[in-house]
């Protein structure tokens, strides 16, 4: 019987990205470009092999795998659980914004990074705590051997560390529509690719440092 496996698909971008604004949960569309990203993997999804495909609830994590869905014989399922980590006060903001402008609560975060509340947003080891959750319950109640996961760069960022602590997810970067995937092993969970944005073919492609490390 074949391993789980299970990959991880960031969205494409949005103006936002484009702007350098940290977005949390805001409903930002795709931008023309983000969408264009999304064609580019779509001609890639059956080659990976992508049996069922599940996607944050946000609206940009859903227009990427509506996109990618079209060339699969599945519909996307939608979990709120997949979502970006709630930023609060600081969404729509850029990381010298932040700085300048919430000085003391940033310099917290910092001194915190794992359990600092943004005000009005949400914990690092919260969004860890249910990304891992869904992770748990998707990949036990798949029939299927390999599923799509389309979620976000903190998201991603605080499941790995729970699933792989031997890594430095803080400083692992994620670019807009990258392919990141883990196979189950006697072991444990395995990365097999991180972070892979081959399928874009030079296209332009942007990551965002953790809001944790210093701009």
């Amino acid at each position: 019987m074949s391993s789980k496996r299970v990959i991880f698909i960031r969205p494409g971008e949005t103006r936002w990205n484009r702007l350098g604004r940290w977005q949390g949960q805001v409903a930002i569309p795709l931008n023309d470009h983000g969408r264009q990203q999304c064609e580019r993997l779509a001609q890639f999804v059956r080659p990976i092999g992508i049996q069922a495909l599940y996607t944050s609830d946000l609206r940009r994590a859903q227009e990427t795998a509506h996109i990618l869905a079209a060339r699969l014989p599945i519909q996307p399922v939608a979990d709120a659980r997949l979502r970006e980590r709630h930023i609060g006060i600081w969404q729509g903001l850029t990381q010298q914004e932040v700085m300048e402008w919430y000085s003391d609560e940033y310099q917290a975060l910092l001194a915190s990074p794992d359990d600092y509340i943004i005000p009005g947003g949400e914990s690092r080891r919260v969004v860890a705590a249910r990304m891992k959750a869904a992770f748990d319950a998707l990949v036990a109640g798949a029939a299927e051997n390999t599923i799509g996961l389309v979620t976000h760069t903190t998201a991603i960022r605080a499941l790995l560390g729970v699933l792989l602590p031997e890594l430095d997810a803080l400083s692992m970067e994620f670019n807009n529509m990258s392919v990141t995937s883990l196979v189950a092993t006697a072991d444990g969970w395995k990365l097999t690719q991180r972070n892979d944005v081959t399928h874009l073919e030079g296209m332009p492609s942007t990551d965002f440092p953790e809001m944790e490390k210093q701009a």
